[in-house]
């Protein structure tokens, strides 16, 4: 009956990996293949960790400029923190590209792309605090230990170069909120969990640590190589190819082949003037490039976070974004418009967004909470904006919307799930059948919700 039912699973399955009692080498897909011909092959994911407010970006709403400072209606809607009035933005849109979008003096450098944005003004998500939010975004459920977004993409793609980590997660200056619980690979083989990095440091030996044995080159550090993997198979043998194991090692192959190709790939320097110029100064500008040289060496799954913590946090004064897009949106201009000529943003999956968006009203002070300034927003899961471009999705256009003060999605809203099934399905898989087998149940990134949003797809 056991070899009966390998047989029917392997009828039934269509393929479909189930779990593995060893990892795979880094880079290495469990699938065969994505289920269909894909419109994307590599994803970057530009995270605005802290949540940008939607009525400042790429969701204007002029009747917030009537009703500033009178209260408006929340229609029973429940905000993290007390907030009174409506808020008007401070910053001013104007229409961009053929398509004519709406975005703000903010992201001026991101609009000139506006015909290749789609614009998702309708995302929902489920609860208006950070870490669970973080969690959804980027694991697909809220509470419990989950694989990563990333994690699922190269389970199921692997990488175009063996010698370098197919999927990349770069913060500067540190960690964003729940730090690696971010990237994780959970239940998958840890050779599918993100390799994080601190993009602000330069020194490539200090970045990624560890990276280089300072005594031992070449040959010597060959050997030692050797005789570790020999003892490791010896261990690994006794135990059962324990996955944890044979993870670690695959680790260690994985720095061994890096030494030279990460030296290459992450030296910025290399860049002509004119290209380091286009993408301006900073780290958010320094990472965009490095992650457009990794995309090019095969890297599946790059996340690119604003900074540690929760920089687009400003509940004290929304005036606080100027300085943050200030930060980023040249950057983000500049890796958009490298991509296009180099024929590389087609098949290119750019997501843009945060956690979640800002409330419209103004959040009132109050002990412990923020300065008492009575210029910032609190945090919004009722509708807040995301963007994609490249990749497959339907360049110049704007799908669904919030309500008139731009509070909650009231017109083709979008969950976090549907969002996963619908970049998933960019990429080549049914969200459905890209499950994974463990404790007794198949296991997939969008769990058991979550459908493709067809009107954002070209």
């Amino acid at each position: 009956m056991g070899f009966g039912g390998l047989a029917l699973g392997s009828l039934l399955g269509g393929g479909r990996a189930s779990a593995m009692t060893a990892a795979p080498a880094p880079g290495t897909p469990l699938l065969a293949g994505p289920h269909f011909e894909p419109k994307a092959k590599r994803v970057v994911h530009l995270f605005m960790n802290g949540g940008p407010s939607q009525v400042d970006t790429f969701d204007p709403k002029p009747l917030l400029d009537q009703q500033h400072g009178k209260a408006i209606s929340l229609d029973g809607l429940k905000t993290e923190r007390p907030t009174g009035a409506a808020l008007r933005s401070p910053f001013k849109f104007d229409r961009y590209g053929e398509c004519g979008l709406e975005v703000s003096e903010l992201f001026k450098h991101t609009a000139k792309h506006a015909d290749d944005l789609c614009v998702i003004r309708s995302m929902t998500a489920d609860v208006p605090n950070h870490e669970p939010s973080l969690m959804l975004m980027n694991c697909g459920d809220g509470r419990l230990a989950r694989p990563s977004m990333g994690s699922w993409v190269t389970y199921g793609l692997g990488s175009g170069n063996e010698d370098l980590p197919a999927y990349i997660s770069m913060c500067p200056g540190g960690m964003p909120i729940k730090r690696t619980e971010n990237w994780r690979s959970a239940f998958l083989p840890g050779s599918f969990q993100g390799t994080y990095l601190d993009s602000s440091i330069q020194e490539l030996d200090k970045m990624i640590e560890n990276l280089r044995n300072p005594t031992a080159r070449d040959g010597r550090q060959m050997a030692q190589l050797d005789l570790l993997r020999e003892l490791n198979d010896r261990h690994l043998a006794e135990r059962s190819h324990d996955p944890q194991l044979e993870a670690r090692i695959r680790s260690f192959e994985l720095a061994y082949r890096m030494q030279s190709e990460a030296t290459d790939a992450f030296d910025v320097s290399k860049e002509p003037s004119h290209v380091r110029d286009m993408y301006g100064p900073g780290n958010f500008a320094r990472q965009c490039l490095m992650a457009r040289r990794l995309l090019e060496r095969g890297v599946r799954f790059i996340q690119l976070w604003h900074g540690n913590g929760q920089p687009w946090d400003s509940h004290d004064n929304i005036e606080d974004h100027r300085r943050l897009a200030g930060e980023c949106d040249q950057a983000i201009g500049a890796f958009l418009a490298d991509l296009k000529m180099r024929g590389m943003l087609d098949d290119t999956l750019v997501i843009w967004g945060g956690e979640f968006g800002r409330t419209p009203t103004v959040e009132l002070p109050q002990a412990g909470s923020n300065k008492g300034e009575m210029k910032g927003r609190d945090h919004n899961h009722y509708g807040f904006t995301m963007w994609m471009a490249g990749g497959g999705v339907k360049g110049g256009h704007v799908h669904g919307s919030t309500d008139e003060f731009g509070f909650k999605a009231v017109d083709q809203p979008v969950h976090v799930h549907d969002l996963h099934a619908t970049i998933l399905h960019l990429l080549g898989f049914d969200h459905e059948r890209l499950t994974y087998h463990y404790s007794g149940r198949d296991f997939r990134l969008t769990d058991v919700f979550g459908k493709v949003v067809d009107g954002i797809i070209a």
